[in-house]
C-alpha cells in the first residue's frame, strides 16, 4: 500500500473482487453467521473470516492459506470484506478461533447450507451427482482425544457425532504417500458445473466401500433429490447395492466380480452399437448380482484397447525373457529327486501369467563323492518357455473395456449411451480433487496441528472449490447465452474460459482512493467485458454501477 499526504491510497485489488462477488451473490456470509452465531463486540464476524480465508485460498498467485496473516497486506481490505476490517484484524490467532467455531458448529451442516443456497441462487441443476473420495497427507504430530470427547478452550466435554475428531492414521493412499499420515475427503457433485454439493471429512483409514452408501443417505436426508447418483467400483459391492434400494444408481463393476470377468469377454461383433462418443462401442447385458435386477453395459474404448494391448505385449516380451532365464537357473540346479524337479518347474511355470512351460525333461545326473569314494545321484530338469495364447486373446479381447451397471432397467428413461456420458461426468470429482490438492490453492500437506482445525480447513478448501466453480459455470454460461467469447492464454477465441486464467487477467488492478474518493485502475474493456458476464455482485467491486 502506498501512501502520499495521507490523500493517495493504492491498495491491491486484482481478480479478489470477482470472488468477494461471488461469494455476496452466494449469500455465504449470512448463512455462517446464522448457523455459527455472532457474539458481541467482534470485529469481525464468522461468515466475515470465513469470506477471508476463501479470498486468500483463491489467491491463486499470491500465497496459499498457511500464510494468512500476510496475505492482506496491501490489499484492499476494508474494500473486499467489510467497514472497519483492517489487515492487522486477520492474523493467525483469529483463522485459529474461526476454525475451531466452525468445527463445534458441524463442518458437513455449514457446508451443506452454504451448498444448498449457493445452488438454488445460482439455479444449478441437480439430474445427477457424482460421489467420490480422496485421501489428503499430513506432516507431523497429531494430538488424538478418544472419539467420544474432545478439549474446547481448556475444558473436556462429550460432544456430538458430527463434532467428533477424525483420527490422522496411516491409511490407503491415492497418492502414493503410505509414508505419511491423512485423512480422506468424500463428496458429492452435480455434474452441472462441477458444484460440490456434500462435504463429509473422514479419518484416514476409512474403507470408501464401507462409508459410501452412507454418505448416500445421508445427502439424500438433507436434499431434495430423485436424480441418479453416480460412483466409481467402490460403491459396487452386494451389502451396498442392497442398501441402495430405493435410489437410482450408476457404477462400475469390478472385474473382481467373476460374472464380469466372463461377460465383458462374451460378446459378439454383431451386438456391438456405436456410442456417439468418438472411439466408443457399448453392449448390453442383464445381471442380479446381490440379487437385485440390473442392467450391465459393457463398453469398449479403442483409444484404451490400443494402449492396453500395446502394454501388454510390452509386458509378455519382458516376461519371457525373465522366463527363460528362470529356467536356465532351474537347469542349474541339482535337485535331490524327480518328484522334487518336476515340482520345481511346475511352480515356475505357474508363476507367469502369459508364458509356461512345456517339453519338460527331466535328467539324472551323478557327481562323485571324493570323501565317501562314491557318486551320489541328482536330477535337472529342463524346459521350453512357450505363451499361453489363449490367455494372452483373452487379456486382449477385453483390453479396453469395462462394464458400467445401473438399476434403471428401462432404457427409455436412460439410455446406454447416457449412461456411458454419466459416468464420464465422474471426471468431475477428479477434477475437484486436482484442484484441492493443488500447492497454489492450499499447501502439499496440511499444516494445522490437531485433527478439529484439519477438518475445518478441509471445509474451507472444499468452499473454495464451490465458489471457483459456481464463478467458472456463471461465466460459461451467460458468454454461451450471449454467443459471445473471451481470449484464452494461446489468444484464441473461447466460450469456456477457465478461472484460473480469468483471475490470472485481472492482475495488476488497484483500488485508487484520492482526497476520499474511490477509483479502480487497469480495468481494460476486455476486463469489462468479462464483468459484464459475471454479474452486478462482482461488478460492484469494481465500482461498475448498474445502467439506469
Amino acid at each position: 500500500m502506498k501512501e502520499s499526504q495521507d490523500t493517495l491510497k493504492i491498495e491491491n485489488l486484482d481478480h479478489l473482487g470477482i470472488v468477494a462477488g461471488i461469494i455476496d451473490e452466494m449469500g455465504l456470509v449470512e448463512e455462517v453467521n446464522k448457523i455459527v452465531g455472532i457474539k458481541k463486540k467482534e470485529t469481525l464476524s464468522p461468515g466475515q473470516v470465513m469470506k477471508a480465508m476463501i479470498l486468500n485460498g483463491l489467491g491463486f498467485l499470491c500465497a496459499p492459506l498457511y500464510l494468512f496473516e500476510n496475505f492482506f497486506v496491501g490489499k484492499a481490505t476494508e474494500h473486499l470484506i467489510g467497514e472497519g476490517v483492517l489487515p492487522e484484524h486477520l492474523n493467525d490467532d483469529r483463522l485459529g478461533r474461526g476454525l475451531d467455531k466452525y468445527h463445534r458448529a458441524g463442518i458437513t451442516k455449514i457446508f451443506t447450507a452454504v451448498s444448498l443456497k449457493a445452488t438454488h441462487i445460482f439455479q444449478v441443476e441437480m439430474n445427477s451427482v457424482h460421489i467420490d473420495g480422496s485421501s489428503m497427507a499430513v506432516q507431523g504430530e497429531y494430538e488424538i482425544k478418544g472419539k467420544n470427547n474432545e478439549i474446547i478452550e481448556g475444558e473436556e466435554r462429550e460432544v456430538e457425532p458430527e463434532m467428533k475428531a477424525i483420527e490422522i492414521v496411516h491409511g490407503y493412499s491415492r497418492d502414493k504417500r503410505p509414508d505419511l499420515k491423512q485423512f480422506i475427503i468424500d463428496m458429492i457433485v452435480t455434474g452441472d458445473g462441477d458444484v460440490p454439493l456434500y462435504l463429509k471429512v473422514d479419518s484416514g483409514n476409512v474403507d470408501d466401500k464401507s462409508v459410501f452408501v452412507e454418505r448416500l443417505k445421508e445427502f439424500k436426508k438433507q436434499w431434495t433429490f430423485a436424480g441418479i447418483y453416480v460412483g466409481d467400483s467402490a460403491l459396487y459391492t452386494a451389502d451396498n447395492l442392497s442398501a441402495m434400494r430405493g435410489m437410482k444408481w450408476i457404477t462400475r463393476v469390478p472385474l473382481s466380480v467373476k460374472e464380469a470377468k466372463n461377460k465383458i469377454v462374451e460378446i459378439e461383433e454383431k451386438e456391438w452399437e456405436e456410442s456417439q462418443i468418438k472411439g466408443y462401442k457399448m453392449a448390453e447385458r442383464e445381471s442380479e448380482y446381490g440379487g437385485i435386477k440390473q442392467r450391465w453395459v459393457v463398453v469398449e474404448s479403442e483409444a484404451r484397447k490400443k494402449a492396453r494391448v500395446k502394454q501388454i505385449n510390452k509386458h509378455i516380451e519382458k516376461q519371457e525373457e525373465k522366463a527363460q532365464a528362470s529356467v536356465r537357473k532351474l537347469y542349474r540346479q541339482l535337485l535331490a529327486c524327480k518328484d522334487d524337479a518336476k515340482k520345481a518347474i511346475k511352480t515356475l511355470s505357474n508363476s507367469w501369467k502369459y508364458h509356461q512351460i512345456k517339453e519338460i525333461e527331466c535328467r539324472e545326473k551323478r557327481v562323485k563323492q571324493p570323501e565317501k569314494k562314491s557318486e551320489k545321484k541328482f536330477y535337472q530338469v529342463s524346459g521350453q518357455v512357450e505363451r499361453r495364447e489363449s490367455v494372452i486373446e483373452a487379456e486382449k479381447i477385453k483390453a479396453g473395456r469395462f462394464i458400467l451397471a445401473t438399476n434403471i432397467l428401462d432404457g427409455t428413461e436412460v439410455s446406454n449411451q447416457e449412461i456411458l456420458e454419466e459416468y464420464k461426468g465422474q471426471q468431475s470429482n477428479e477434477r475437484g480433487f486436482r484442484f484441492l490438492k493443488d500447492p497454489l490453492l492450499f499447501t502439499s500437506s496440511v499444516f494445522v496441528k490437531n485433527p478439529q482445525r484439519v477438518e475445518a480447513i478441509a471445509m474451507i478448501m472444499a468452499l473454495c472449490l464451490l465458489v471457483y466453480n459456481l464463478a467458472q459455470r456463471k461465466l460459461r454460461k451467460e458468454l454461451a447465452s450471449a454467443n459471445e467469447t473471451v481470449k484464452n492464454q494461446v489468444k484464441k477465441l473461447t466460450g469456456r474460459p477457465t478461472m484460473r486464467w480469468i483471475f490470472q487477467m485481472f492482475q495488476a488492478v488497484h483500488l485508487v482512493t484520492v482526497a476520499g474518493k474511490r477509483y479502480v485502475s487497469n480495468l481494460t474493456l476486455e476486463r469489462q467485458h468479462i464483468l459484464k458476464h459475471l454479474g452486478k455482485y462482482c461488478r460492484e467491486y469494481y465500482l461498475i454501477v448498474e445502467d439506469g
